[in-house]
């Protein structure tokens, strides 16, 4: 026997044996080879392994095969396998790899020339990938290559789509692929094939999504102040997706699968008229879109309180403080069907007024006021509030008793509460004394003969109008206690009687064909015959009423002819010496001013500035007008420099230099005002001069400049310490844009202080060129009142003159009246902006019409030369001295008579009683 070596598995495999016989052979001989395997065909295939496949060569179980590869042999044993085909199974090899092979058939020891072949195994599958960007219709995928390998090849497979992606194409060892023309917010699964010589691996499956579309539009279904309920159509109609909602730091999730097709969610806890900003996400998959960027806002808060600040007949002025202090907020105040948008952020504080006007006297008017903020309104704030209503604007006394005034006068609109006041106070509402139209009130208690001041006010929902002012009169108390004695020797009797009961203004004494007035209570009846009886009527007076009246029968002394004779012709004597002194004066007026005043004086060259006539006038004013008005010019000229060599100390004093309204425009020293010294040497300065009068006043008049910011409670002050009752202003505060004199009384009805004054305006009445108002000032201190008449010319541009004269000499002789009806008054106070050029025109006017009427001549060169010796630039332009001329010229002319109309509370004191003016007129020389 002999051993043989059989190897059964690879070369490094355990080596069996086996003993056989042996045997006894000639010589040896060698086998022909056998034929190799034509073809060897992949089973199946791992990652490690092959199993390989291939028919026996002849059909044979007697050969083996030794396959090689790597160096390393197989030794595969053909008769181990029962078929035709000989499978293998070769392990332990590495994932994607390329194998070369060759087998070889073997039979008796002798092999085939070899069968060669190639073969791969299955690659790795990558394991991640990551996801580098997304959007809403492309994903770009990330992977590392499979072993580090740029020999491999992948195929991407999703939705039906195959993409190949060549490994070799990318430098390094990472691997990029866009998947593009996806859907929006669509979830997709992929799986990624590693492909090595077109053997894939087992293939990694993954899935993703793509981003989300953004929503496209958001609406506010409805707001509060606290908060948003916001809508919005869900993305591609699916409930698949959430929303995240990022504002002010805070992000919050919406749930999108439940309700319909429409999202609703409302955003809470926020603040009123804020502006936020949003942005809205799609979340699929915990993919966000881009996001929708909107801003929206909250309710605004409402306004919760409005005041009226002031009210007039025609508008209200309203006033509330601005919601959350802020200036964002705009607001619309609705009325009448009437919108009115006030802006706050013209306000600087955190109050805002807005001045409602065109409005109806005593009218109730519902507003709604509304907070606006980016276009949204709050809810409205609703309030009503009334206009003040109209004045009554006559009283009528029905009738009168020594006791008691009947008092009638039109209801105002329909309007049936009023309160009348004197020192008592009256409510009239509606009831017997108010009928239908008219309104009447009984007023008792009163004493005879006494003027009683009236206030009558017309009320509505309880806010009066700026009321009535008027006086009325009792009946006088008829005298008694009437008596007679002797008198005049025999030639007259004294009357007496008892003081009245109540008050009376005089006595009326008729007899013997005389009609004579005391003011006492007795009076002396001369030119009587001795030892004769007398009737005698006596009547008491209160201003223009009469007491019913009381007669007494006396007789004269019958001893006292002699005497009476005498006496007679002493009285005679007497009078004649009176007519002849009064001729005299008459004969050598002064018209511009007494020697004796504290006001500058200076002797006038007569025979420079001498009076023109009446008569010659005319003439005069022709003579001056030819040659463009060279007569005017050069005697305006030589007035240029009268007065300027005067001092101005006080004026030029630091302290007092933001007094005056311009540099060249300063009072002099010798006729400045001076108020009463309060807080320094320097407190006593006002730019205000005395100027002098007609009829040796040389403190008719004080001329000064418009009050400044700083100087109106000067001014005030020199009113109440000079006793002026009339302020006559000649400007308006702004002219062309510019200020020339500051507001000094109140804007409405509302007192003001200024320093230790209270003014109130009393009453306004306008005109078409001016504004007449009664103030009533009170002295805080000495709560002393009076009243002051403020006279207010509004057509007059300032260097300039007023377009005629017509409207300036009436209204002069408004003021004129004025004065006259108050003769123990302080001076005149005249002001434009200077204090000088209407000023000036104005008070030479005055003057110079009152020495017209005396004395049948004017001198308006002297005037002016007299004022510019007390102030400077008194008649400030030749325009304005041309003027003057053309205003006396105009005078002279014949034109009905000016009636003005009346301003005082009283009527049958003042303007109403037209004779007064008539008979002014009458003593003109027109």
């Amino acid at each position: 026997f002999i051993s043989l070596l059989f190897f059964t598995g690879k070369t490094n495999s355990t080596i069996s044996s086996t003993s056989i016989p042996t045997i006894t052979t000639g010589a040896p001989t060698t086998p022909a080879p056998p034929s190799s395997v034509t073809d060897v065909w992949v089973k199946s295939r791992t990652e490690t392994g092959l199993t390989l496949q291939w028919n026996k060569v002849n059909n044979s179980s007697s050969y083996s095969y030794r396959l090689n590869y790597n160096g390393i042999n197989d030794i595969i044993n053909g008769s181990a396998l029962g078929d035709n085909v000989v499978t293998h199974n070769i392990s332990s090899l590495s994932p994607g790899t390329k194998y070369s092979f060759t087998l070889y058939t073997v039979f008796e020891g002798v092999e085939s020339s070899g069968f060669n072949f190639t073969n791969v195994t299955t690659p790795s599958t990558v394991t991640h990938v990551l996801v580098k960007s997304r959007t809403e219709t492309e994903l770009i995928l990330e992977w590392d290559k499979v072993n580090n390998s740029s020999s491999y090849s992948y195929r991407l497979i999703y939705d039906g789509k195959n993409d190949i992606i060549n490994g070799s194409d990318f430098g390094n060892n990472v691997v990029n692929h866009t998947v593009s023309s996806l859907s929006p917010g669509t979830k997709y699964t992929f799986t990624l094939y590693t492909v090595f010589e077109g053997v894939e691996s087992s293939g990694f499956n993954f899935t993703n999504v793509t981003t989300p579309s953004s929503v496209n539009s958001i609406s506010v279904k409805s707001r509060s102040e606290n908060g948003l309920t916001l809508q919005w159509n869900k993305v591609n109609n699916s409930n698949s997706y959430s929303y995240r909602l990022n504002y002010d730091g805070i992000n919050i999730t919406i749930n999108g699968s439940e309700g319909g097709s429409v999202v609703n969610y409302t955003v809470s806890s926020l603040s009123p008229g804020t502006k936020y900003t949003f942005t809205l996400y799609t979340v699929f998959e915990g993919v966000e879109s881009s996001g929708f960027n909107f801003t929206n806002v909250t309710t605004p808060s409402i306004v919760t309180s409005v005041s009226v600040k002031s009210r007039t007949e025609t508008w209200l002025i309203l006033e509330w403080n601005k919601v959350n202090n802020s200036s964002s907020y705009s607001y619309r105040l609705n009325y009448n069907e009437i919108n009115n948008t006030i802006n706050g952020s013209d306000f600087a504080n955190n109050v805002v007024t807005h001045n409602i006007s065109s409005l109806s006297a005593g009218t109730k008017y519902s507003f709604t006021f509304y907070t606006v903020f980016e276009g949204v309104e709050s809810s409205g704030f609703n309030f009503t509030n009334v206009t003040t209503p109209s004045s009554v604007n006559s009283v009528t006394v029905k009738s009168r008793t020594e006791t008691e005034l009947i008092l009638e006068w039109n209801k105002v609109n329909n309007i049936d509460s009023y309160r009348l006041n004197n020192d008592r106070t009256y409510r009239i509402n509606r009831g017997s004394e108010v009928g239908d139209n008219v309104v009447t009130q009984t007023v008792s208690g009163l004493s005879p003969g006494t003027k009683y001041n009236f206030t009558l006010y017309t009320v509505f929902e309880g806010v009066e109008s700026s009321g009535f002012n008027f006086t009325s009169i009792t009946i006088p108390a008829t005298v008694t206690g009437l008596g007679c004695k002797y008198a005049s020797g025999g030639y007259g009797l004294t009357v007496f009687w008892d003081p009245p009961v109540g008050e009376r203004t005089g006595v009326k004494v008729d007899g013997n064909g005389q009609s004579l007035n005391a003011s006492g209570e007795s009076l002396s009846i001369g030119g009587l015959q001795p030892a004769q009886w007398y009737t005698l009527t006596v009547t008491a007076l209160s201003w223009d009423l009469q007491s019913n009246s009381a007669s007494v029968t006396c007789q004269t002394d019958p001893g006292g002819v002699i005497a009476g004779v005498l006496v007679f012709l002493l009285l005679v004597i007497i009078l004649c010496v009176g007519i002849f002194i009064w001729r005299r004066k008459r004969a050598l007026p002064s018209v511009f001013g007494n020697s004796k005043s504290k006001s500058v004086e200076h002797n006038l060259p007569s025979d420079k500035y001498k009076p023109i006539p009446l008569k010659k006038f005319p003439e005069h004013f022709i003579s001056l007008s030819r040659d463009d008005n060279r007569g005017f010019s050069v005697e305006y000229e030589d007035l240029g420099t009268v007065g300027t060599d005067q001092s101005r100390a006080a004026a030029l004093f630091p302290e007092n230099k933001s007094k005056n309204r311009f540099t060249n425009v300063l009072a002099y020293d010798l006729s400045r005002v001076k108020l009463t010294q309060q807080d320094g040497p320097d407190s006593d300065y006002i730019n205000a001069n005395y100027m002098p009068g007609y009829n040796r006043n040389s403190r008719q008049y004080i001329a000064a400049q418009g009050p400044l910011p700083c100087t109106i409670s000067d001014f005030w002050r020199m009113v109440w310490e000079q006793k002026s009752t009339a302020i006559v202003m000649l400007t308006n505060c702004v002219e062309n844009g510019r200020p020339k004199c500051e507001q000094y009384w109140p804007l409405d009805y509302t007192p003001c202080i200024y320093g230790n004054l209270l003014v109130t305006i009393q009453s306004e009445h306008k005109e078409k060129s001016w504004t007449l108002r009664e103030f009533v000032v009170r002295n805080k201190d000495t709560s002393e009142e009076r009243t002051v008449m403020h006279f207010h010319f509004t057509a007059w541009p300032d260097h300039g003159v007023p377009a005629g004269t017509d409207e300036l000499i009436q209204f002069r002789e408004l003021v004129r009246h004025h004065i006259e009806r108050f003769p123990t008054s302080g001076p005149t106070v005249v002001h434009c902006s200077a204090g000088v050029g209407r000023t000036g025109t104005l008070i030479a006017l005055d003057t110079l019409l009152q020495q017209l009427v005396k004395e049948e001549a004017v001198n308006i060169a002297a005037c002016v030369h007299h004022m510019r010796l007390n102030r400077p630039l008194m008649v400030q332009t030749e325009s304005q001295y041309v003027f003057l001329h053309q205003c006396i010229m105009d005078s002279l002319q014949p034109k009905e008579d000016f009636i003005p109309e009346p301003i005082y509370e009283n009527s049958d004191m003042i303007y109403a009683n037209s004779m007064v003016l008539r008979q002014c007129s009458g003593n003109s020389p027109v």
